[in-house]
């Protein structure tokens, strides 16, 4: 009776653990990035939009890339998003009260990606929160536009350049 207690956890943890090796085995990394700029004369504590080019997403070259198509991509998530100031480059974050950052196709609706409340930063470079959202129509697609909402606690005397990096964490299906 124990041999075959013993004999079920063994097969249970082996089932679990080579599901997990199959997983990782079938989850890759899109990369991409985008520009913005935020203009100098924004009213200060109010959201004002920033809407950016659209974004190509390449995600077809990836997929192949990596042995897989778009089809067989189950699951798509934001796994990271980091701003940096490009222009002028000695300047901070510290101007800026709270971010947010959306995500939309021609054909699906806009959601929310990524966030930043109550900023309190020296630096050139913010992390934002990601959303759990499941983003698997919008990097399929052959590009997507990304929406900025932001607020402003400082003046601006001159616009920003803000280069957006985004990292999506992609698992397909092996077959």
């Amino acid at each position: 009776m124990r041999t075959r207690i013993y004999l079920s956890i063994v097969t249970i943890l082996l089932l679990i653990t080579s599901c997990n090796v199959i997983d990782d085995l079938l989850t890759f990394s899109i990369d991409n990035q985008t520009t913005f700029t935020i203009e100098s004369g924004f009213p200060l504590g109010t959201a004002f939009d920033i809407v950016t080019p659209d974004v190509t997403t390449n995600s077809s070259a990836t997929f192949e890339n990596n042995n897989t198509k778009a089809d067989l991509v189950k699951d798509v998530k934001l796994s990271s998003l980091k701003l940096t100031i490009t222009n002028p480059s000695t300047k901070t974050f510290s101007f800026l009260k709270s971010i947010h950052l959306y995500i939309s196709t021609d054909g699906n609706d806009e959601i929310e990606l990524a966030y930043l409340d109550d900023i309190n930063s020296t630096s050139n470079v913010l992390n934002l929160t990601c959303t759990s959202q499941k983003l698997d129509k919008y990097v399929k697609a052959s590009s997507y536009k990304i929406r900025t909402k932001a607020v402003l606690k400082e003046s601006l005397t001159q616009d920003i350049t803000v280069k957006s990096d985004m990292k999506f964490r992609v698992t397909a299906d092996p077959f």
